[in-house]
C-alpha cells in the first residue's frame, strides 16, 4: 500500500490517495483516503517514465569526449571516439557499467528502460560461445537493479548508406538477418528468467546500417513487440539516404515501410514539415533525447509541427552522457524556444508547458516500450515516483505548477521514492542496490582506462 499526500490521476489532481499494489500492478486507487500502519508514504506521487532510448556502455565516455581537436568536431568524429573505447569492452565491464546507469536512471525518476542494444560480439567480430552473451549481460544488470527492461537487440548489417563494410568497432555489431534471428530467438530465451513486465522488441539501427531487402526480412521478427530505428538524426545522413534510395530517410520509411504505433523513430531531426506530420499521423513514438542531441550537435526536433499533428512523444538518454529526467524535460522545451525566440512552446494552445511535457512523456515512452504503465489507474503497471513536494524548488506550487516546477526549477534529487512494476527500488532517495552496484562500476571503469 502507498498512501500520497497527493497524486496525479487520469481525471487530475487528488488528495490523501491509497494504491493498492498486486502482482506487479496497481490493483486499486483509493481518493481521501485514511493512512494505515504499514503504507508506504509519500508527498507527491506521479507516473514514473519510461526512458525509451539508452545505449548503456556509452555512460563510462561520459567527460572523455569534450576536447576540441584539430579540424570541424561532429557527432561523427565523437562516433570514431566510441568505437576506439569499446574496442577493449568485456563482458562483465558492460554488466557493471549497465547496473549504474540503470540504478541512476532509477534514482532520476525512470521506471523503465529500452536499452537499443547494438554491441554483441568479441573485439574483431567473433561471436561469443553464446551468441546473446552480452544481451543476458544487459539483462543481468536488469535484474540486479529492478528497473523495467525493454531488451531491443539491434541489426546492424553495413558500415554506412549503400552497404558498405563493416570496418573497425563496428566489427562488434555486425549480423545479417539470418544471424540476427537467432541472436533474437536467444535473448528472448534469457528475457524469461527476468520479471513478466520484460519485453524484447528489434532495433534495425537505421537506414545506413541495413538495406531494403533487409528491413522487410527483418520486421517481422518483431511480431507485435516494439520496433524503434534511428533516423534523420545528422544531415549528412539524410544527404547519403537520398542519395542512395533516393529518398529521405523519413520519406522513404513511410513510403516502403509499415510504421505504426509500435515504432519508435530516434532522433528524426531532420525532417521536413510534410515529413512531421506524416509520421506523427502514422501513430509512432518519436524518440526524443535532448541532452545527447544537444551534446552530439545534432540540431532541434520540429516540436511544433509534431505537436499540431498529434504526435506522440516519448524521452531517452541514450549516450547517457548526462542521467536527468529533469533536465531532458527542461532541454526539450528550451531547444524549441532558443530556436524559435520565443517561450513556451511545447503545449498546444494554452496551458501548463510541464504539464504536457510530462504527460505526453509518460504516455508516450511506456507505448514505445510495450509497457502498460504511464497512468496512476486500477490494471496499469506500477511504475510509480513519488517527489517531494516540500522541496524549495517545488513547496510554493500546487496542481500543474508542480509539474511546471519539477520540468524547469527541480532538480532530480527531488525524488524520494521509485517503483519500478511494483518493485520498492528507490526509497529516500538512494537506490536499494547503491552499496552493491557503485562500487562494481568504479572497478571496472578502472580496470577498462588501465587496458587503453
Amino acid at each position: 500500500m502507498i498512501f500520497a499526500r497527493q497524486a496525479l490521476l487520469p481525471d487530475g489532481w487528488a488528495g490523501d490517495v491509497r494504491i493498492t499494489l498486486t502482482g506487479g500492478r496497481i490493483a486499486g486507487v483509493e481518493k481521501g483516503a485514511q493512512a494505515a500502519a504499514g503504507d508506504v508514504r509519500v508527498d507527491v506521487l506521479l507516473p514514473a517514465l519510461s526512458n525509451l532510448h539508452s545505449h548503456a556502455f556509452q555512460r563510462a565516455m561520459a567527460g572523455m569526449t569534450e576536447y576540441r581537436a584539430k579540424g570541424r568536431e561532429s557527432f561523427w568524429t565523437w562516433r570514431e571516439l566510441m568505437y576506439r573505447f569499446l574496442d577493449r569492452l568485456t563482458p562483465g565491464q558492460m554488466q557493471a557499467i549497465a547496473a549504474q546507469v540503470y540504478l541512476e536512471m532509477q534514482e532520476a525518476g525512470y521506471a523503465a528502460v529500452g536499452e537499443f542494444h547494438y554491441v554483441h560480439h568479441q573485439p574483431g567480430g567473433a561471436p561469443y560461445a553464446d551468441i546473446a552473451e552480452l544481451s543476458a549481460r544487459i539483462m543481468a544488470a536488469a535484474a540486479e537493479t529492478g528497473i523495467g527492461l525493454t531488451h531491443l537487440p539491434v541489426l546492424y548489417s553495413y558500415g554506412g548508406a549503400g552497404q558498405m563494410a563493416l570496418a573497425g568497432g563496428q566489427l562488434r555489431f555486425g549480423n545479417d538477418v539470418s544471424r540476427f534471428a537467432r541472436l533474437l530467438e536467444a535473448a528472448r530465451a534469457a528475457a524469461k528468467a527476468l520479471p513478466t513486465d520484460t519485453v524484447v522488441g528489434i532495433a534495425p539501427h537505421s537506414l545506413r546500417a541495413t538495406c531494403p531487402e533487409d528491413l522487410a526480412r527483418a520486421l517481422p521478427l518483431a511480431g507485435a513487440a516494439p520496433v524503434h530505428i534511428h533516423v534523420a538524426e545528422q544531415p549528412k545522413e539524410v544527404e547519403d539516404i537520398s542519395a542512395w534510395l533516393g529518398a529521405r530517410p523519413v520519406e522513404w520509411l513511410l513510403a516502403h515501410a509499415p510504421v505504426d504505433g509500435r515504432w519508435c523513430p530516434i532522433h528524426a531531426t531532420h525532417m521536413t514539415p510534410e515529413e512531421t506530420a506524416g509520421l506523427a499521423r502514422s501513430g509512432a513514438v518519436a524518440g526524443l533525447c535532448p541532452i545527447t542531441e544537444a551534446n552530439l550537435g545534432d540540431g532541434p526536433f520540429n516540436g511544433p509541427g509534431w505537436i499540431a499533428a498529434d504526435g506522440a512523444f516519448g524521452l531517452g538518454s541514450d549516450s547517457n552522457v548526462r542521467i536527468s529526467l529533469t533536465e531532458e524535460l527542461r532541454t526539450l522545451e528550451y531547444s524549441q524556444r532558443l530556436r524559435d525566440v520565443e517561450r513556451n512552446v511545447l503545449v498546444p494552445g494554452e496551458g501548463s508547458v510541464g504539464a504536457f511535457l510530462y504527460k505526453g512523456a509518460a504516455a508516450g515512452g511506456a507505448r514505445a516500450l510495450g509497457r502498460d504503465a504511464g497512468r496512476v489507474e486500477a490494471g496499469r503497471l506500477a511504475d510509480l515516483v513519488a517527489v517531494d513536494g516540500g522541496h524549495p524548488a517545488l513547496c510554493a506550487l500546487t496542481g500543474d505548477q508542480l509539474l511546471d516546477g519539477l520540468c524547469f526549477a527541480a532538480p532530480d534529487g527531488v525524488v524520494t521514492d521509485l517503483w519500478s512494476a511494483g518493485r520498492h527500488q528507490v526509497r529516500g532517495g538512494r537506490h536499494v542496490a547503491r552499496e552493491r552496484v557503485v562500487p562494481a562500476y568504479r572497478k571496472a571503469v578502472a580496470e577498462l582506462l588501465a587496458s587503453v
